[in-house]
């Protein structure tokens, strides 16, 4: 007899069979938020390297939180219903029994049977397409994946999608009301492909698509191989759009194809990743740019650990995660962190072309693997054999296990980061008379990057007096900014200052997009004005069945509220 373990979390298995014969399966004890494994039983023995086919009959249940399901009304085009998945870090157990770990890597062909007026579409390369022969108002869309990938970037997309050329390797997919916008944001796609190639090899995924999802999908983007999500809020156009693509593309090498062993490594993942974006953008900006970046993404750090609170272990960069829900882990550490290190290392050996040449050879080594914070410190200190002395003095400790900031701050060059800084203490400074002093000329001086680390810096600070902030909105006209990251952030400083204009202002942006970087501070920003909790708490009731189920959860938590 030859036992099999799956995850699974909330299926309804119905029969299990290897080799076409039927076999034993039980569920077991079910675990908060890890589901309940699966045992399967083979009654034969097995040899090493011996092939059996099992299949699994079952279903996933209306609550599986790697799945949305929307109503027509929550799409663009109104018309057909949209479903899509997000499984990392642990959802994919609850689409597919599997082994949900990033450890484990696999192939993956599958059949996807979907309604005629709509398309399927996966984490994967298109194999052809047929009409159900089973139904003739269906049809099958059928994938491979010949590259072995972890479960976690198993994902699939079914709705009324369109897709545009924009590129030898790309199309970018979407309702067809945001196609042609979407196909203009992102014709630099290609651009970004070869200058990630220059710096961390071949792209091995062959192709790399774009998918912009309805305005509730949770993350910004996901790297999902061979089709890349992307959060409809960047299309506010601007330099955070190119971040986040060249972000995802990075994840092509850094993630996808050398993945983190567990998730308490998943610096590995996005450290390395956040470092190859930045290179991206010294190649095809500037290293000015690369720089100004740095301070931003140290900004983010610094604001991730006051959330959690400076002694809290999860903001280490290597975590211990047992018995800890990975959504509710989730922050910017890893980024941050993990590029701050990168960054600090960079210095310390030579530069970044030199600390690019490790991340290549790095990326060689493990490919098509996983990796642990060890492994990759040992090829480190192989790699630059001749500066061991140097790396001998990095406190490790406190870069990877202990809580709070860095030990080490790096000296970013802050030539653009100067004028928001200036502008920002003017205001911090400033007392009623000198209210008018300012014009709209200031602001007309920073370019789209400035002005969001000119309201970033100014959320560091104590919230403004209502006078400020009113005159702020008078000269600068911040409400009617199109771009999300300079109006969420704008929106938390007037709830802050209790613009009571303002409050309605920040419930609809946190209810009308559900992306969790936005969402979830500007509920938590109205929470804590307390004449406004209450109106918080409702607005998130009214619109909870909306959210997306791992969104819902976690701002639920932010707001207190049970069950």
């Amino acid at each position: 007899m030859f036992s099999d373990t799956l995850d699974s979390k909330d299926l309804k298995i119905f029969k299990v069979s290897a080799n076409g014969q039927v076999v034993q399966f039980a569920l077991g004890t079910k675990h908060k938020f890890k589901g309940s494994p699966l045992e399967i039983t083979l009654p034969f023995e097995l040899s090493r390297g011996q092939h059996v086919i099992v299949e699994i009959e079952y279903e996933t249940s209306p609550s599986a939180t790697a799945l949305q399901w929307l109503t027509p009304k929550q799409t663009a085009g109104k018309k057909h219903p949209y479903l899509f998945s997000q499984c990392q870090a642990i959802h994919c157990r609850t689409m597919v029994p599997c082994q949900d770990t990033p450890s484990v890597k696999h192939t993956y062909y599958a059949q996807v049977s979907v309604p005629r007026e709509l398309v399927a579409l996966m984490s994967a390369l298109h194999d052809g397409q047929e009409p159900d022969p089973s139904d003739s108002n269906r049809v099958i869309y059928r994938f491979r994946q010949p590259v072995p990938m972890p479960s976690y970037l198993i994902a699939i997309v079914v709705g009324a999608l369109e897709s545009r050329e924009i590129g030898p390797r790309s199309r970018v997919w979407s309702e067809k009301e945001y196609v042609d916008e979407a196909a203009f944001e992102f014709s630099e796609t290609e651009t970004m492909l070869k200058t990630a190639e220059s710096l961390a090899g071949p792209y091995v995924w062959g192709q790399y698509d774009l998918l912009v999802l309805p305005p509730s999908f949770p993350c910004g983007g996901m790297e999902n191989p061979c089709l890349t999500f992307v959060t409809p809020t960047v299309l506010a156009g601007d330099r955070s759009l190119a971040g986040v693509i060249a972000h995802e593309i990075s994840h092509s090498w850094t993630g996808n194809l050398v993945t983190n062993r567990t998730w308490e490594h998943s610096w590995l993942n996005e450290g390395h990743t956040v470092y190859i974006e930045r290179m991206i953008a010294r190649c095809m900006e500037s290293e000015q740019l690369r720089q100004f970046e740095g301070i931003g993404g140290w900004k983010e750090l610094q604001e991730s650990v006051k959330e959690f609170g400076p002694n809290n272990v999860l903001t280490n960069l290597v975590t211990n995660l047992h018995e800890v829900d990975t959504d509710e882990a989730f922050s910017f550490v890893p980024y941050e962190k993990g590029f701050a290190l990168l960054y600090h290392l960079e210095e310390l050996m030579g530069g970044p072309e030199v600390f690019m040449g490790f991340v290549k050879s790095y990326i060689q080594l493990f490919a098509y693997g996983s990796v642990t914070t060890e492994e990759w410190k040992n090829y480190l200190f192989t790699y630059f054999k001749d500066k061991v002395d140097i790396l001998n003095k990095v406190d490790w400790n406190g870069w990877m296990h202990t809580p709070g900031m860095p030990p080490v701050k790096p000296q970013y060059d802050t030539t653009m980061a100067d004028a928001c800084t200036a502008l920002c203490q003017r205001w911090v400074k400033a007392k009623e008379e000198d209210l008018a002093s300012f014009t709209e000329a200031d602001v007309k001086k920073l370019n789209s990057p400035q002005l969001i680390e000119f309201v970033a810096l100014l959320l560091q600070e104590e919230p403004l007096p209502l006078s400020h902030v009113k005159k702020m909105q008078e000269v600068y006209q911040l409400n009617s900014v199109k771009n999300t990251e300079v109006r969420f952030r704008w929106l938390r400083i007037c709830v802050r200052a209790h613009w009571e204009e303002a409050v309605p202002l920040a419930l609809k942006m946190a209810t009308e997009q559900g992306r969790m970087k936005f969402t979830r501070p500007l509920f938590r920003e109205v929470y804590n004005f307390s004449k406004y909790s209450d109106e918080a708490v409702k607005t998130f009731k009214e619109h909870r069945a909306a959210l997306h189920p791992v969104t819902a959860m976690l701002v639920a938590k932010d707001l207190k509220i049970d069950g």
